[in-house]
């Protein structure tokens, strides 16, 4: 009789609230050990012994992985993989796959829907009839905060992957320009425009590109300093691709009109957070979860499924280490 290969999900509760089929996963041959959440000082006590990790955004590094007597996978539930160090992966041959394509439809809305609460102000007039603005004005309308159109502006998208296209597609149909970043310091190819140049330009940022070395802090002091004051700044990407500190403070001088974040550099975010003291204007921020929809979570369960049966098939898919 085969082994029957042990799994751990480390943080279980990241994407099943009790609220989608987890069918698939549970009728695989692996005995499952189910976490809702893992602290950074039990990682490696439980993934010691597992053939199979899953882990959305709990960090699995060197030490963790050198530690561990059997492990073959690991399956990121998500697209990023900054949490998991695939350099030890690979000196252990430790497969490596991510899910891909899963959330675009929700990322997608969410994106838009920052952007479109940004241009209307649609937040700061629904703040305003919550404390009884509209009912103590003289006419029938409230039209204290600057409503702006989005045909006819420039939608600029850092990262043209997935995400990036689809959320072009959507401004494209609200009868905006679309450009497409370059890759910063480097001479643009054919279809993107200089990283500089299209700071310049944009009157909406969306950035869907992923966090890498030379994607951290992308969105700074000086990137800020490019940006049209009348411009708006949005991601639904990874937190430290923008410098907060420099966003708070951006929005704060007026230097731009506005910003949409859904990511912060560590989350949970502190208190702290210079993003998260109520005197930052113009300024929406949502908890990560732009990819929540219940559509989202069951489509990332059934397809880590799907890559975990290739796998163990001797045929992986969606492999990155």
């Amino acid at each position: 009789m085969s082994e029957i290969l042990k799994g751990a999900i480390l943080d279980m509760r990241s994407f099943d609230r009790g609220d989608i089929d987890l069918q698939t996963l549970s009728r695989l041959p692996i005995n499952w050990s189910e976490y809702p959440s893992t602290t950074a000082e039990d990682v490696a006590r439980r993934v010691q012994d597992a053939h199979i990790v899953i882990t959305n955004k709990i960090a699995l590094d060197r030490t963790a992985i050198e530690n561990t007597k059997n492990l073959s996978l690991v399956l990121i539930a998500a697209t990023g993989t900054d949490n998991v160090d695939l350099d030890a992966c690979r000196d252990r041959d430790i497969t490596v796959c991510n899910v891909r394509g899963y959330s675009a439809p929700a990322v997608v809305q969410h994106t838009v829907g920052l952007m479109l609460n940004l241009l209307t102000r649609q937040y700061r007039y629904i703040q305003d009839v919550e404390k009884g603005a509209w009912s103590e004005t003289d006419v029938f309308c409230l039209l204290d905060h600057r409503i702006v159109e989005a045909k006819g502006k420039v939608f600029g998208v850092i990262g043209y992957g997935t995400l990036g296209r689809q959320v072009a597609t959507v401004a494209r149909a609200l009868g905006m320009e679309v450009i497409v970043a370059g890759r910063k310091g480097t001479m643009p190819t054919t279809g993107r425009v200089d990283f500089d140049e299209f700071l310049k330009q944009g009157d909406v940022i969306s950035i869907h590109c992923p966090l890498m070395p030379d994607t951290h802090h992308l969105i700074s002091g000086h990137e800020l300093s490019l940006m049209k004051s009348e411009a708006f700044l949005i991601n639904t990407a990874r937190g430290a691709i923008i410098d907060s500190h420099a966003l708070a403070d951006a929005l704060k001088s007026g230097q731009i009109a506005g910003a949409g974040i859904d990511v912060l550099e560590s989350e949970p975010p502190s208190a702290s957070h210079p993003l998260l003291q109520g005197d930052v204007p113009n300024l929406i921020v949502t908890p990560h979860n732009a990819w929540g929809s219940q559509e989202t979570r069951q489509r990332l369960v059934n397809i880590m499924s799907d890559i975990i049966q290739a796998w163990q098939s001797g045929a992986p898919i969606n492999v990155v280490a």
